[in-house]
């Protein structure tokens, strides 16, 4: 295969030589490319091949010395593969098979949903140039019911057939309900699997406020670890009905609250205080420009929220704006406890599950952060 070649400015050698997959559009020259060609980029002595994009500020995604052919391709998913046996635990049938750049492939994830995958890509140049190959790779390792790429549009069946509306799927044996053609992200927030279960350990007794709770993800492992009594809070009331039917799922309807409110409005107004209390906002910032906005909106989230903590009790609360680096969730979490006038420390801190693995040269793909603070008394 013939490639363009684009040099680009040699103060971008130590970039480009990084490994960091990654280059932006006004790094590139005068060029004639179009979405989905493959294209050879020089800065001083390094080089690396991408996928080009048109539009979006990424304009091309790296993978290394040559366009991956079938076999690389394969060889690609079969490490992803081989992470996943190892790394994903037992009596689970949810969880990402692809983790786009962190497994190689970047621009591109895919999710596993029981006997379905669920591939979103972020590239239209990855779409047309890198999935039919990665499709291919995942019929023949796993011989799945259905392969479907999710879009704005809804889905888009790539192999076998489509799924039915809902399914169910199990995390560490635990039942929930999983709609592929609506739900977020590709029908569940999966990387919080590990977080989720971390609560499920730290709830035994205690009374809990789950706020942002969704379709009652960490609620059910509170239950099922043991909690006495669980409040979800949400703005959706299509949300909580579906965490009023995972609990049915899982026999655990008793000790349940739901209420349907902005949480924003619903913390000022609520003054019963909890043993446990979740975190787990929507991103705050998609822009550069509203990282500010967010940090602030996650001091008064998380000041709000540890005043409803009983003394010695548990905040669990999370971040999953790329835009705030780990640092500065610490930092916000600090400023947090000096407006609520709350003593803490922090006892656990995490990121994704391991099926959400991380290049140290790409520290954008650390998007998640989940901290666990104690409540000390004045």
């Amino acid at each position: 295969m013939k490639l363009a070649t684009l040099r680009l400015d040699d103060g971008l050698a130590a970039a480009l030589a990084s490994g960091h997959p990654w280059v932006y559009r006004n790094h590139l020259p005068a060029h004639r490319l179009k979405t989905g060609d493959w294209v050879r980029l020089v800065a001083g002595t390094a080089e690396a091949v991408g996928v080009y994009d048109e539009e979006g500020h990424i304009a091309v995604r790296l993978y290394g010395a040559a366009p991956p052919d079938a076999a690389a391709l394969r060889s690609r998913v079969d490490e992803a593969l081989a992470l996943r046996r190892r790394f994903v635990p037992p009596e689970t049938d949810a969880y990402r098979l692809v983790f786009g750049e962190g497994d190689y492939l970047p621009g591109l994830v895919v999710d596993r949903y029981g006997r379905y995958l669920v591939a979103r890509s972020y590239s239209p140049g990855v779409t047309k140039s890198v999935l039919p190959g990665v499709t291919k790779a995942l019929g023949r390792a796993l011989k799945p019911r259905g392969i479907v790429l999710r879009g704005d549009d809804g889905l888009t069946t790539l192999y076998g057939e489509a799924p039915p509306p809902e399914l169910t799927v199990r995390e560490y044996g635990l039942r929930f309900i999983a709609n592929l053609h609506r739900g977020q992200k590709t029908g569940l927030f999966l990387d919080q699997r590990e977080n989720r279960r971390k609560v499920g350990q730290l709830a035994a007794g205690a009374r809990v406020l789950n706020l942002f709770a969704y379709n009652g993800g960490f609620s059910i492992h509170a239950l099922a670890g043991g909690a006495a009594f669980v409040h979800d809070v949400d703005v959706s009331a299509a949300a909580l009905r579906d965490a009023e039917r995972n609990a049915a799922l899982n026999g655990l309807t008793g000790r349940r609250q739901t209420t349907v409110a902005d949480v924003f409005e619903f913390l000022p107004a609520h003054r019963e205080l909890y043993d446990l209390v979740i975190v787990d906002p929507p991103a705050l910032a998609r822009k550069k420009e509203q990282l500010r906005a967010a940090l602030r909106a996650y001091v008064r989230l998380n000041a709000l929220a540890l005043a409803r903590v009983r003394p010695g009790g548990l905040l669990a609360t999370a971040s999953c704006t790329a835009r705030v680096s780990p640092e500065a969730f610490r930092e916000a979490l600090a400023a947090a406890a000096r407006r609520a006038g709350a003593r803490v420390q922090i006892v656990h801190e995490a990121g994704h599950a391991p099926d959400h693995p991380l290049r140290p040269e790409f520290p954008e793909g650390r998007y998640l952060k989940f901290a666990v603070l104690r409540v000390l008394e004045q």
